[in-house]
């Protein structure tokens, strides 16, 4: 069932409003304004949108991206309406409780691919989540899970040995996508999780997200400029610009009747792609 269905919800936003902290004399900045949209619990849901749109930033909120490690880039701050996430409402969320919404939510950031430790192999890169939540699990089915994520994006278990400055950039993207479903997750958000993959492998991530969403118990945010994988996947997109929706509904009814400059310009684009390709 979709979030118009009988049965729950993932994600809710009700007019959320976030911003990043000012710095040194600096106004704070708002990143998301009066943000409104349901995810269904089996619900696959894509986000476009411009860069400095907000679609980043409504990644990581949803994620519960929400503090910063000392020395870092301020976190987002939600300072008006609200998300709830897995029956979680994340305005005001304390520590205790953001820890328990992320055991369940699995975040693939934009930069996922260049974040792989570098010391590690492809193997521990993927199976250390699991272990990280139980170190005594069991090696022979930690090797398995490894093996199933790896044939699932598609590389070949030659791969396993190798370190990430072994790797192309699309193959490093794809063992970040790997690792980032390794658990299972109840909800994906995914920063363009198809970023650098080559073309002609881009259908894996598209047939692993619909299998996931088929097995049931699974739902994704998907921001993404890749409209074939909004396509393949998703069952509406909103449009962001300048951190408002201007658009809701299948990718394809958006960019037929486009009612907002962005989205206008995004089917005009769309058209040529499809007839340079025709």
């Amino acid at each position: 069932m979709t979030a118009s269905g009988a049965m729950g919800t993932a994600v809710r936003v009700d007019d959320l409003a976030v911003e990043y902290p000012g710095r040194r004399m600096r106004a704070p900045h708002r990143a998301l304004d009066g943000v409104d949209f349901v995810v269904g619990d089996d619900e696959i849901v894509g986000i476009v949108g411009e860069s400095g749109s907000g679609k980043s930033t409504l990644a990581r909120v949803l994620a519960g991206d929400l503090v910063s490690p000392k020395g870092a880039d301020p976190a987002p701050v939600i300072v008006g309406g609200d998300a709830t996430v897995l029956d979680y409402r994340l305005r005001g969320i304390r520590r205790r409780e953001l820890t328990s919404l992320t055991f369940n939510v699995a975040y693939l950031p934009q930069d996922a691919a260049s974040r792989l430790a570098p010391e590690l192999t492809v193997a521990e890169l993927i199976g250390q989540p699991i272990l990280q939540r139980d170190r005594l699990y069991n090696r022979k089915a930690l090797g398995v899970r490894v093996a199933t994520m790896l044939d699932a994006v598609q590389l070949p278990l030659a791969v396993l040995d190798k370190f990430p400055f072994e790797l192309s950039s699309g193959q490093r993207q794809r063992v970040a996508v790997a690792r980032s479903l390794v658990l299972g997750p109840k909800l994906w958000v995914a920063d363009e999780p198809t970023a650098g993959i080559d073309v002609t492998v881009r259908g894996s991530i598209s047939s692993l997200i619909t299998r996931l969403r088929e097995e049931g118990s699974f739902a994704a945010v998907l921001i993404s400029h890749d409209l074939t994988l909004l396509r393949r996947t998703t069952c509406r997109v909103a449009a962001l610009h300048a951190g408002r929706i201007v658009g809701l509904g299948p990718i394809d009814d958006l960019l037929a009747r486009p009612e907002h400059p962005f989205l206008i310009g995004l089917s005009h684009a769309d058209s040529r792609i499809s007839s340079d390709a025709g």
